[in-house]
């Protein structure tokens, strides 16, 4: 098949359903030229995951100084060597291990139980509208000491950041609000930033003013940058996850029935969900030197679109790639929130993302205490879930039923 037969990133059929095209791309393009965003697209696993580990620096995340900085300001996405390392070892700690279990597990159950009190007594909810959507960013807050009361200016800006972000095909009016939404939440942000250095609390936001590494401290620019990185990034990645892990049980009953019976099987449907239906299809790095991929050379300089929702799917690492199965052999779940993932849903190598053990512990919470919540759950009579996005994908509403516990 020629390039010219593919369908387009940018076209409505894709936009519906881009897994018929993966495939296409995989078999016939590997490396495929796309003039609309000046980028070559990359689509098998073999290829993504050399661009993501790059052990020889032959890429770089000079892309995000257009991509991410109009509306976040420069964040650690964008550093490399010591920069990079230091911002890192600043921010790292509080996304691992004691500090994860000890001071953000209350909190992230604590919102859950929130949520769910919500709707646990009526029998029926939207499990996106109603729940997906609110855990990730008022888990965020409260992390930070923010307001919750804000959740919906929060929920505003991250909406217009991941617009941005997606903007494949320029459209003036997304940019502007994208370029808006970093003079708001700045204005929102420094502020709170300069009073939380006067008078610190037991919260992230305090931990991010008050670390030190080699000499080095966050300034207030850093700090509201990765605020803004971390409401983005980690509200809408983890609103898709949650949704999709949901929509793929629902759709395999069989499944949804083992996970009920053994919660320890929770990871492995997350593992799955991030590979089958990752929440972020699309990431972008740039080309230092010429490099030679299946299917061609990249040159230098060049943009390179990482098709992480093909990559995942790719025939060649996954037996049946197309199928949600919780227990498949050739996915590994013990490493799969690490560095050491052998899906590519989180990157992987120096940048790969440092939430991703928050989001294991939202997702974990959030299952556990939806299931224990809704026995009988199943989806509303007649409804199919579909799936949105392009850069970011991930189901729309999924409303369900349930039999309320002890009616």
């Amino acid at each position: 098949m020629s390039t010219a037969q593919v369908p387009d990133i940018l076209s409505p059929e894709f936009a519906a359903n881009p897994y018929p095209a993966y495939r296409v791309m995989r078999e016939s393009a590997p490396l495929l030229w796309h003039e609309a965003t000046q980028s070559w697209i990359v689509s098998r696993y073999a290829d993504v995951g050399r661009v993501f580990k790059d052990k020889e620096a032959t890429f770089t995340t000079d892309n995000y100084d257009w991509q991410l900085e109009p509306v976040h300001g420069r964040t650690i996405l964008q550093m490399s060597g010591r920069e990079h390392a230091v911002r890192r070892a600043l921010v790292a700690p509080a996304f691992r291990g004691s500090e994860l279990q000890g001071k953000f597990l209350p909190v992230i159950e604590r919102n859950s139980r929130e949520l769910i009190d919500k709707f646990r007594d009526t029998g029926s909810a939207d499990l996106v509208a109603d729940y997906a959507t609110r855990l990730p960013v008022n888990v965020i807050a409260d992390m930070l000491g923010l307001d919750k009361a804000d959740h919906a200016r929060f929920h505003g800006w991250y909406t217009a950041v991941i617009n941005f972000l997606g903007n494949l095909a320029g459209d003036p009016d997304v940019a502007a609000a994208g370029e808006r939404t970093r003079v708001e939440f700045a204005q929102y942000m420094i502020p709170v930033i300069q009073k939380r250095r006067e008078n610190p609390g037991d919260d992230l936001l305090s931990a991010l003013c008050a670390a030190e590494v080699d000499g080095v401290r966050m300034s207030d620019e850093d700090i509201k940058a990765f605020c803004s990185l971390l409401l983005a990034a980690g509200g809408e990645t983890t609103d898709k996850a949650i949704a999709g892990i949901f929509a793929n049980l629902l759709a395999n009953p069989d499944q949804l029935a083992a996970v009920r019976a053994d919660r320890s099987l929770i990871p492995r449907a997350f593992a799955e969900t991030l590979r089958v239906t990752p929440p972020v299809h699309m990431i972008m790095r740039q080309s230092a030197v010429d490099v030679r991929l299946t299917g061609g050379t990249v040159p230098a300089g060049a943009t390179v679109t990482c098709l992480i929702g093909a990559a995942n799917r790719d025939e060649n690492r996954y037996k049946d790639p197309d199928r949600f199965d919780l227990f498949r052999e050739d996915l590994t779940t013990t490493t799969a929130f690490s560095a050491a993932a052998d899906h590519l849903a989180f990157a992987l190598g120096r940048h790969f993302c440092v939430g991703a053990l928050l989001a294991k512990a939202e997702v974990e919470t959030g299952v556990n205490q939806l299931l224990d919540a809704m026995p009988d759950l199943r989806l509303a009579d007649g409804f199919e879930p579909v799936e949105r996005g392009v850069f970011t994908r991930g189901p729309q509403a999924l409303p369900v039923r349930f039999t309320p516990v002890g009616a």
